[in-house]
């Protein structure tokens, strides 16, 4: 009798294997939920990416993108510089001379001088610079450049280089929108003025806003003439502090040889 109980003891259990099994679809079961979660989110990260450069390209009606860069453009606008009376005092013999030396192109409607709290700006109306849909500089506009980079190299003032467009859209073999327009004719001004007027490269900086400052309306031919512009904007002591790097260069990037490769580099001139 006991040895019957002791075979019955060691019976083998062949039935542990469902056990196992269960276990492995379990898992598998969570590694294929994982993956199309994964799966599913990627995709959901695609199409908000595809959405946001298409937004950003687009030139049908402002995107959210463009409202952004307004919305920072204004707060530039609004914040930089200092009290308006310190501004006009600094930059108003400045701006005298300009409004002397520029007045025939002011009378014609051309060129417009306005100051802001971050400084001087000087608008050159797109007839004046560029055919319409181009970034090649007007030979007739030089002379005008010219008094304008003369008054800049005789103070220390850093300049900002804006181009602007109107709300037209633009689509030919150079350009596919207005953002790469408005942004080629601030540097085609860079290139000018360092390369021509000698006006050290490190005073310069330029930037491209399309349509999305406006300075009047696009409803409006007479608006979107005064729109489609590049401004040469002399910033003010204050707004300059505001604008410097908040680290200083180090040994490798201090020399005037780098700093001129380095400001060509982020301003895209080679």
């Amino acid at each position: 009798m006991s040895r019957r109980r002791k075979d019955h003891q060691a019976h083998a259990n062949h039935e542990r294997w469902v056990i196992s099994y269960a276990d492995f679809i379990t898992l598998l079961f969570a590694f294929f939920v994982v993956m199309f979660a994964t799966a599913n989110a990627d995709k959901g990260k695609a199409r908000a990416v595809s959405e946001a450069v298409k937004a950003a390209l687009s030139e049908s009606k402002e995107s959210k993108v463009a409202e952004l860069v307004k919305a920072a453009a204004e707060e530039d606008k609004a914040t930089a510089g200092g009290k308006p009376e310190d501004v006009k005092k600094e930059l108003a013999p400045t701006a005298k001379l300009l409004s002397q030396q520029l007045h025939p192109e002011i009378a014609k409607g051309l060129i417009e001088l306005k100051m802001e709290s971050r400084g001087l700006v000087i608008s050159f109306k797109q007839a004046a610079l560029f055919d319409s849909g181009a970034d090649v500089v007007k030979p007739s506009a030089i002379d005008s450049i010219a008094k304008v980079a003369q008054a800049v190299l005789g103070i220390p003032n850093p300049v900002r280089l804006e181009g602007h467009t109107d709300n037209q859209p633009i689509h030919n073999s150079r350009f596919n929108n207005n953002w790469e327009l408005s942004s080629a004719r601030s540097i085609a001004m860079l290139q000018l003025m360092t390369s021509k007027l000698n006006i050290p490269v490190q005073r310069l900086a330029v930037s491209g806003y399309a349509d999305v400052a406006p300075v009047a309306s696009n409803e409006n031919e007479d608006g979107r003439a005064r729109n489609r512009r590049v401004d040469v904007v002399i910033l003010s002591s204050q707004a300059a502090m505001q604008e410097a790097p908040a680290t200083p260069p180090d040994k490798e990037t201090s020399s005037p040889a780098a700093r001129t490769a380095r400001t060509k580099q982020a301003s895209g001139v080679h």
